[in-house]
């Protein structure tokens, strides 16, 4: 029988005795064949939607700053927003009743044209809010029928960082879009290319894409950008940051994309770090404005958060107990690696408590098949890392673990809100081990007094005791983030006055 070597099966390849790693150099792995399942396209489950909760009509008494120059004024009501009538039909069928603080101040400015940076809570409705004038304006002014022509040039792109919210932003755009002319389409990681650039062929007015797959498919030059007119960074703050930032700097600086001063740039997320508002300023025009909600912004006050001092080798034992006595209600465990978030839904199966486990070395059918296990109740329980811990939207999440604390306090900030979500109550219990989680003790006492939490007594120890730790947001401040130019402004304004005084 004939030996069959490598240099048979890649005559490109030279191989030497003294290169044995020389396959795994030039091998590009297994080829991504998987074709997502096409979403429902049945009136019913287009319009599903899932009920706001007792405290929603709390929304109504939160404070709201706006800063930036001459913002157009809030809005009280849908109606007041002047909608085409089916994008009116399609608001009332998705079980949109009354407007979120967010909503009521970012529809009127972006329907006015202005760029915008908006902070508020997860689950506040900030999908929405940048959705719904985009439609609006692209309605009326009409959009370009280009069914398979062999490049699109889509009016909107939205980008978000992970897989599942950019899935999930999609599903609301086809919502509100249905019935219409305009044509939203979803491309992300994980998935066959080809399918992405037919789904992108059949005609594409919306864009929504995670970075990755975008660039990869602007680079095929399937998508052209002349046609550009809105620009959507969701979780932007993540979008900027070192996880992201080159390829969104790329994407502005493409060729055929609409210059900052040509285009409506908009940014959406539940945490605005000043380092990132200053990387924001290449984004967006020098007079955007800046949407501030309330302490809805940082971690909701319907959200009961418990703090308890674990230690490493015990957080196995506490998770049990806690979730033998929670039962089967749905429960999101995170943790720090995606080693850990597999070994801990299989030691949760060995003690009989169905789970299921999402992170980013999950082939995306798995991570599909996850998220649809536990959205349906086959796995009350989701092990996860952060990559499901910004913008996921599942229905009845009543509790949030953190078996490990994350690095920084946004991130917490944004894992609980997977739960308490419009209006509804959720839980938050998160492990703290003295010995690794000293660092996040300070903010986390100030974010658990900012939402009327009890602050543990070990707890204020440890954070008084930590040296050299910051924290963004100003201490005081009832917003999650402040607009960085308000104060400077203002530390300006101390600075002349104190020269004034001496």
């Amino acid at each position: 029988m004939e030996q069959i070597t490598l240099t048979k099966i890649f005559p490109q390849i030279i191989v030497h005795v003294c290169e044995p790693l020389v396959f795994l150099l030039y091998s590009e792995g297994p080829k991504v064949t998987y074709v997502p399942p096409p979403p429902p396209d049945n009136e019913e489950a287009i319009f599903a939607h899932y009920q706001t909760g007792i405290n929603f009509d709390k929304y109504d008494t939160i404070l709201v700053e706006v800063s930036g120059l001459d913002p157009p004024p809030a809005i009280l009501t849908f109606e007041e927003a002047n909608l085409c009538q089916t994008l009116n039909k399609n608001i009332a069928q998705a079980g949109y009743l009354k407007l979120t603080p967010v909503q009521k101040y970012s529809i009127p400015i972006i329907l006015a044209g202005r760029d915008l940076m908006a902070c508020a809570q997860t689950g506040s409705g900030k999908t929405a809010a940048f959705l719904l004038p985009i439609l609006a304006h692209m309605m009326k002014d009409g959009v370009t029928a280009s069914h398979f022509r062999e490049q699109q040039e889509p009016e909107c792109i939205i980008v978000a960082p992970t897989r599942e919210l950019i899935n999930q932003i999609f599903l609301e755009a086809r919502k509100f879009s249905y019935g219409t002319c305009i044509r939203p389409v979803v491309i992300y990681g994980g998935t066959q290319t080809g399918h992405s650039i037919r789904q992108i062929m059949q005609g594409c007015n919306i864009l929504c894409a995670t970075p990755g797959r975008l660039m990869d498919i602007i680079g095929k030059e399937k998508i052209g950008l002349h046609k550009v007119r809105y620009l959507v960074l969701d979780e932007a703050d993540r979008m900027l940051d070192m996880g992201f930032g080159p390829e969104m700097k790329k994407l502005i600086s493409c060729p055929g994309m609409p210059s900052k001063d040509r285009r409506q740039t908009l940014m959406f997320s539940a945490t605005f770090p000043e380092e990132i508002q200053r990387l924001a300023g290449e984004f967006l025009k020098p007079e955007y404005l800046f949407v501030a909600v309330g302490q809805v912004g940082g971690a909701c006050s319907d959200v009961q958060q418990t703090i308890l001092q674990v230690s490493q080798y015990s957080k196995r034992a506490k998770l049990v107990e806690i979730l033998q006595s929670i039962r089967d209600e749905r429960t999101m465990v995170f943790v720090e690696t995606k080693k850990k978030a597999d070994f801990i839904a299989t030691f949760l199966c060995q003690e009989k408590i169905p789970t299921t486990s999402i992170h980013g070395d999950r082939e995306q059918r798995e991570r599909e098949e996850a998220l649809r296990d536990f959205r349906f109740g086959k796995c009350p329980v989701l092990v996860a890392t952060s990559v499901a811990a910004r913008g996921l939207d599942i229905e009845k999440v009543q509790h949030v673990i953190n078996f490990d604390l994350p690095s920084t306090i946004d991130e917490y900030v944004h894992r609980i809100g997977r739960t308490g979500r419009c209006g509804n109550i959720g839980k938050a219990i998160s492990f703290f081990d003295s010995v690794s989680d000293s660092h996040i003790a300070q903010p986390l006492v100030k974010v658990l007094s900012d939402a009327q939490q009890e602050v543990p007594s070990w707890l204020e120890e440890i954070a008084f005791s930590a040296q050299g730790i910051g924290f963004s947001n100003p201490r005081g401040n009832i917003f999650a983030s402040v607009d960085t130019r308000k104060v400077s402004l203002e530390q300006r304004n101390e600075i002349v006055g104190l020269g004034k005084f001496l």
